[in-house]
């Protein structure tokens, strides 16, 4: 079986990626610059800034954090975000979610200028996306297109089936695998919680994306042997990290798999650093 190592992929972007920076920094008069917002005290997204932060200093790009505390007010989030949309030297704006309760992460992801919204999540790029234009598209499922394309797995004329239709990666990734081109053009399937005879359906797969967010949702009797399976989950339990595919079952049948973890999670960053640098080329009018 082929180990789908994005760490290690995601280790040579940020390579690529700082020495993109470094040649066009003299034409463009500074580095990307890259605002996170992390409102309260979860321990998850403390994790998942740090490691942000750790990307964006590999790959050249000057991150800035605003740490804010759990009471926060949703007007003082928005002047934050408008006062950023409006900095010259910020070329992406991350709201790290879920925000605390009683806060309206919507309004907020919404506030963000689609100029400098390098998670992709406003409704404009979801909109270009659906429609096919350019535009920033969301980390997660545009991290998997990428490791696709690194180990040249092409989905194009192969069933593609997606295990949850969530506006963060099931619907993004479903409309990217069905687009035109080398790494997409796929027949797609999307499945979720009502969909009957879950397994039939990942069973027809060529290519099986799963992000269901339930640990060890997929089995090896629910995979065609052959098949390439993206494990999208990752969850803590009593026996470490797993994600949604129980991997070990798999991985004896599956023709290429991702880790869990080590996966698709560096993916995510790696998309959110290319993200970044795409928006500061333009901003600064580098040419590339």
């Amino acid at each position: 079986m082929l180990l789908l190592d994005g760490k290690a992929t995601a280790a040579a972007i940020r390579a690529e990626l700082k020495e993109d920076v470094s040649a066009g920094l003299a034409a463009a008069g500074r580095a990307p610059g890259l605002a996170v917002i992390l409102v309260g005290e979860d321990p998850a997204s403390q994790v998942y800034v740090r490691n942000k932060e750790r990307g964006c200093e590999e790959a050249g790009i000057r991150s800035e954090a605003f740490r804010l505390p759990a009471d926060t007010t949703q007007e003082a989030l928005e002047v934050l975000i408008d006062e950023l949309n409006g900095r010259a030297d910020i070329d992406g704006i991350l709201l790290q979610l879920p925000l605390p309760k009683g806060l309206n992460s919507q309004r907020c992801l919404e506030r963000i200028s689609p100029k400098k919204d390098v998670d992709g999540f406003h409704p404009e790029n979801m909109g270009r996306l659906a429609l096919g234009l350019p535009g920033f598209r969301p980390c997660t499922p545009a991290g998997v297109m990428t490791l696709l394309e690194r180990y040249d797995l092409s989905p194009s004329g192969k069933k593609a089936v997606v295990v949850g239709r969530s506006n963060i990666v099931g619907k993004p990734l479903a409309l990217m695998l069905g687009a035109p081109g080398k790494y997409a053009n796929a027949t797609v399937t999307v499945c979720h919680s009502g969909t009957p005879n879950l397994a039939e359906e990942c069973r027809q797969a060529d290519f099986l994306f799963v992000a269901a967010g339930r640990p060890c949702l997929v089995t090896s009797d629910m995979v065609k042997p052959g098949a390439v399976v993206v494990d999208v989950g990752i969850h803590r339990t009593e026996e470490g990290l797993v994600g949604d595919c129980k991997y070990d079952d798999i991985s004896c049948i599956a023709s290429a798999m991702t880790p869990v973890p080590g996966g698709v999670g560096p993916m995510t960053i790696a998309q959110l650093l290319i993200n970044t640098v795409i928006s500061w080329k333009g901003r600064t009018g580098i040419a590339g």
